[in-house]
């Protein structure tokens, strides 16, 4: 792949998980579709649904376009020399350590040298953080201890190389859909492969498992601390390896050695024989690779658990081959890329810290006597110092805190009271928008233009291919604006991104001689021109390794002084909260099928809000009583609560519930399951403790349940109780319930949306409900179903009368019951988002004789793309009737 397109196709990067597919961009009508770019080595070719739905997402709907003070619209002169003036008061009278920025994974990398730079470099804070915290800073610490540098060592071909696969608190199939593919096809066509996937819960990703440990929460430092003795044990740890290569085996080794097969079973709460198959599984397989993600690393002992892997593969010197090693996935599109800026607050630059010969080297490099020589705030320190009044002034670039944080209301609390809170951003109304006294709008995604780095260590370039909306600009620009009037010009005066890259690749090989392993010195003379065709390549990429290195450590030699890694004593421990007689659940949280993060991009699309809807709470129905699905639960911890809708699971492990990252204020009125989340940290690593929090669960009474449709793509929502907003093709669809019965229908409708001059027609259920139609000039411009329980209206038919209404009598009493026209069957939930086919279709057509998931595809196409759904898809064809399965054959 080279150049910006291909005729009239723009070759970039996905935007959303650390896969970093490689996407091209096609005008479509007014807009453009999406598409795997099949020569990008990460994905040759495929998308998940998100990728897939990523030219829904480029409207400006919602869009900051102009720089805004106090909520008021100002040139980019009025706002850039309100930010620097404030900020110069504020060093003025505090110093810089009460100043702080907070980063995040969907900058681009040269966005955030730049960021890094101003603050460490420059205005001599160590308090430049990111929302990466939240998601690798634990494999970041365990790499950096292990391998003397914080380096994956092997690259996505390993999985599909490896004798066996270890999945490790990672839902996979729906957090890095594209990877599990690329897995599943790897099964396939090497039957003999193994998977393993451990997990408290079976999640998708157990679709492909040969095994499935459904552990003891948090107990997975002593399930590898388990099979280091028993690999131990069996002679299946590389002696020679251990001799030339490691330092500390032998004290690991007896700390490992307390983990005999009976308490290792007995502490992660599982079988004996679970454990004898897995270590069976190690012990046959030369190689292996263990991917481990966010049920890991989010983690009060992350560190520990990521150490405990790293052990296991140091010890059984698997790693540095084919087929070999520990692989922490990223959660964020350059996660990595601001690692290797130093985007970190325990990071100067480059992957350098903060020794004297470490701060000298940068300050040499800068050109500044004022870098930072000490670690600054990282994520949560930095927004508990904000509440308290210690940081005076916080510029918070492209990501959502106030949701995603762990005690959310705190950070919420604290920004309310900060004297400046600066906000860079596309959007401009998020939760933590609300609270900036300065807003800047920033470029998106299709916007701006620079590089990215994925999980295996692979640079892409991440191109513009829209026209920059409004005033919006790029994050170094607005940058490098403010760095000029805070008096630091000569250090900031770049003109294209192009300039910043050269100079960070050159800051990574300055003074380097092969002392540490991020090096990309090889880019640091691309011209503009070469910059811009700049095909994906992994690092190191320097004279020794001129076209890049896919896999380190094959020579034995590590990053420590003395050239040998470090193998560490484990003593796990399980996490620091634990159920009360109050709070009897442990409440697990993290990604779905088809949102991202805190929704700001995949909220939008309609097609991405089909298969899920609205925030939910998944449980054992043995755990709550007197709770169905459809009804709403109130989920309390002890630091707040929220509203979700019940989803009873019986594969769902007894006394844990799961509820999902990504509603803000925006989309459901009360799911920041940030607010619930104890600010707990790993001692090591900063990072919090998203996945173990006490909690209780009970139902909310609902006097009534309510589904809204209004004509627009904008309506606020109503005040009620309980709402979700649901994105649809032009219409605004509310979720909604309330705790008392209206006495008059059409009055508590007036109350809420304006009925007049709106032609109605209504249905009284009395007892049962209430649904209404509102017309203008035939127009359909509301409809509103109300029941007891949850109303279920045929959602695709109600959203499409909007566009089409329907033309007969009978068509309009059909969609007044909120159901399909005679003779047009109804679809159902979606089940496969890239092609809009719902369960109702996949079902008829089962029963119809699609008894495999290839059938299905070839009928109805479900299942054809990313691949997301065949675990559901499967599902349903094992429920059909037995009667019709039983005399089927194999």
């Amino acid at each position: 792949m080279s150049g910006l397109s291909l005729g009239w196709e723009a070759a970039t990067t996905c935007a959303y998980c650390g896969v970093g597919c490689g996407v091209r961009m096609q005008p479509q009508g007014e807009g453009f579709s999406a598409s795997g770019d099949p020569l990008h080595p990460a994905n040759s070719g495929r998308l998940c649904v998100k990728g897939s739905a990523l030219g829904e997402t480029l409207d400006l709907q919602g869009r900051l376009l102009r720089p805004e003070i106090d909520g008021q619209p100002v040139s980019w002169p009025t706002a850039l020399d309100a930010v620097a003036t404030r900020l110069q008061a504020t060093i003025a009278e505090y110093g810089p350590q009460a100043v702080a920025f907070y980063g995040s994974g969907q900058l681009l990398t040269e966005d955030y040298y730049v960021a890094n730079k101003l603050m460490k470099g420059f205005i001599g804070s160590g308090n430049m953080d990111t929302n990466s915290r939240l998601c690798m800073a634990s494999a970041v610490v365990s790499y950096k201890r292990a391998f003397g540098a914080d380096v994956v060592p092997g690259n996505y071909q390993d999985l599909e190389l490896a004798d066996t696969v270890v999945l490790v608190g990672s839902n996979t199939a729906w957090a890095h859909p594209v990877l599990y593919q690329r897995l599943v096809q790897a099964k396939k066509l090497r039957p003999a492969m193994r998977v393993v996937v451990i997990d408290p819960r079976q999640t998708a990703t157990c679709d492909i498992a040969d095994l499935h440990l459904s552990l003891q929460p948090g107990s997975d430092a002593a399930l590898f601390c388990g099979a280091l003795h028993a690999m131990a044990e069996r002679g299946r740890l590389d002696q020679d390896f251990l001799l030339q290569h490691t330092e500390g085996a032998e004290s690991t080794l007896a700390a490992a050695a307390h983990w005999t097969l009976a308490r290792t079973a007995h502490f992660c709460g599982l079988s004996e024989e679970q454990l004898l198959a897995f270590y069976q599984l190690l012990t046959d397989s030369p190689s292996w690779v263990t991917l481990y993600s966010m049920g890991i690393n989010q983690s009060s002992s992350g560190v520990d658990k990521c150490q405990a892997i790293i052990n296991l593969h140091l010890a059984t010197g698997t790693l540095g081959r084919p087929g070999c090693g520990p692989f922490s996935i990223t959660g964020q599109p350059n996660a990595m890329g601001g690692r290797e800026v130093g985007g970190l607050a325990n990071q100067l630059a480059a992957h350098m810290a903060f020794s004297a010969e470490e701060v000298g080297r940068v300050s040499r490099f800068w050109g500044s006597d004022n870098v930072t020589t000490q670690p600054g705030l990282n994520a949560v320190e930095l927004f508990a110092a904000i509440a308290e009044g210690r940081i005076k002034a916080v510029w918070i670039m492209g990501t959502n805190p106030l949701v995603s944080l762990p005690d959310a209301d705190r950070v919420r609390h604290g920004l309310a009271h900060c004297p400046l809170v600066i906000v860079s951003d596309i959007m401009r109304d998020t939760d933590t928008s609300r609270a900036a006294h300065i807003r800047l709008p920033a470029l998106g995604w299709g916007e701006k233009n620079g590089t990215v780095t994925n999980s295996e260590r692979c640079i892409s370039r991440q191109r513009s291919f829209l026209p920059s909306p409004g005033e919006a600009r790029a994050d170094w620009w607005i940058l490098s604006q403010v760095a000029q009037r805070l008096g630091f010009g000569k250090a900031f005066a770049y003109q294209h991104p192009a300039e910043i890259f050269r100079e960070h690749a050159a800051l990574s090989g300055f003074e380097n001689q092969g002392t540490r392993a991020f090096d990309i010195s090889g880019l640091a003379t691309l011209s503009n021109t070469q910059w811009d065709e700049l095909a994906p390549c992994q690092w190191p990429i320097n004279s020794l390794h001129p076209q890049g290195c896919a896999r380190l450590f094959s020579d034995g030699r590590f990053f420590h002084a003395d050239a040998k890694a470090r193998l560490l004593p484990i003593v796990p421990r399980l996490a620091v909260n634990q159920p009360t007689e109050n709070y009897p659940l442990v409440m697990n949280s993290g990604r779905i099928r088809d949102q991202w993060h805190t929704m700001t991009r995949s909220g939008k699309s309609p097609r991405l809000m089909q298969h899920i809807s609205e925030p939910f709470c998944q449980y054992h129905p043995a755990d709550v009583s007197g709770v169905v699905a459809g009804d709403l639960l109130r989920v309390a911890s002890s630091h707040g609560w929220l509203l979700l809708r019940a989803q009873p699971d019986a594969l769902q492990p007894r006394g844990s519930v799961f509820v999902p990252m990504h509603w803000n204020s925006l989309f459901s009125q009360q799911a920041r399951v940030g607010a619930l989340i104890e600010a707990h940290t790993d001692p090591l690593s900063g990072q919090p403790e998203s996945k173990q929090m006490p909690v209780n669960i009970r139902r909310w009474s609902a006097a009534f349940q309510a589904e809204l449709f209004l004509r627009g793509a904008q309506a606020e929502p109503p005040a009620v109780d309980y709402w979700s907003r649901i994105s649809q093709p032009g219409v605004v669809h509310f979720v909604i319930a309330e705790s008392r019965l209206p006495a008059d229908w059409l009055t508590w409708l007036n109350k809420h949306v304006d009925l007049g001059g709106l032609t109605c027609q209504y249905a009284d259920l009395g007892t049962e409900g209430f649904h209404l139609l509102a017309w203008r000039d035939g127009e359909l411009c509301l409809a509103f179903y109300a029941h007891h329980q949850r109303p279920q209206p045929e959602r695709q038919a109600v959203v499409a009368a909007f566009s089409r209404p329907p033309v007969t009598a009978a068509g309009r009493l059909a969609l007044l019951s909120g159901k399909q026209e005679e003779g047009k069957p109804a679809s159902g939930p979606v089940i496969c988002s890239c092609f809009g086919i719902g369960e109702g279709q996949i079902k008829r057509a089962v029963a119809q004789g699609c008894h495999t998931v290839l059938q299905l595809g070839k009928r109805l196409k479900c299942g054809t793309n990313c691949g997301s759904c065949l675990p559901e898809l499967k599902k349903l064809i094992a429920a059909r009737p037995l009667s019709r399965a039983a005399g089927e054959g194999q």
